[in-house]
């Protein structure tokens, strides 16, 4: 009994000294290093061939690009259901649109697109009106990705803006509506008043937005420049 009792405090010394010196293992933790992103920049020489003729798939070569910068989804069918125009200006790099309509219900009255602008591309300014026994479109815009000059009826304050230059090949360098809201990621803003003109320009990075509406009808959409039209 007694040389149990002994060996005991001998086994617990053994032990406390066993693990003092046993080495203490390092947690190696890997961090990724960030890479920059590339800049977004596109001319419109991209966009058009020899003899002047807009090349659809190149621009959407360049929305595609836009789009996993800001990592949207690029979802099965999402090129074929990509609608764009230049507004048969020969600008695109600066003036035109592209959008994704998910849907648009006439009967019940509700419509929900996507929107895509490349840096610095302005969607032209436009109006909607009553059409096709549908009731002129009032609308709202989420920004998603990037950043979007918003603009429409209201007091003037475009001196604040001055990187928001409206390209010659828009009316001349005009517009009507001149009241602008600098919308980043999270924003929303919405159509002043019905019927009136309104339009936007990206940012550095292009934009993303989503856009909530009543219904639209392509026949009831009227461009301020009549070349647009």
């Amino acid at each position: 009994m007694k040389k149990i009792i002994l060996l005991l405090p001998l086994t617990f010394i053994l032990l406390i000294t066993s693990c003092k010196n046993t080495p203490e293992k390092e947690i190696i933790v890997e961090t990724k290093e960030e890479q920059p992103k590339s800049e977004l920049k596109f001319t419109n020489e991209q966009f058009y061939d020899a003899e002047g003729n807009f090349l659809e798939e190149k621009a959407k070569d360049a929305l595609i690009e836009m789009m996993e910068y800001h990592n949207y989804p690029i979802f099965d069918g999402l090129r074929e259901k990509i609608w764009l125009t230049d507004y048969n200006k020969g600008d695109y790099a600066n003036l035109g649109l592209a959008s994704v309509m998910f849907v648009n219900n006439e009967k019940d009255q509700y419509m929900l697109m996507d929107i895509f602008l490349l840096p610095g591309q302005m969607l032209g300014e436009h109006m909607h009106f009553e059409a096709d026994g549908n009731p002129a479109k009032m609308e709202g815009w989420l920004v998603r990705h990037g950043k979007s000059y918003i603009a429409g009826t209201g007091e003037n304050n475009r001196d604040q803006f001055p990187q928001v230059i409206v390209p010659k090949t828009h009316w001349d360098g005009k517009v009507t509506a001149n009241r602008i809201v600098e919308a980043n990621e999270g924003d929303f803003d919405s159509l002043a008043i019905v019927e009136s003109a309104h339009w936007q320009m990206a940012g550095p990075e292009g934009a993303v937005i989503t856009e909530v509406g009543n219904v639209h009808t392509n026949s009831g959409v009227r461009r301020s420049d009549p070349d647009m039209n």
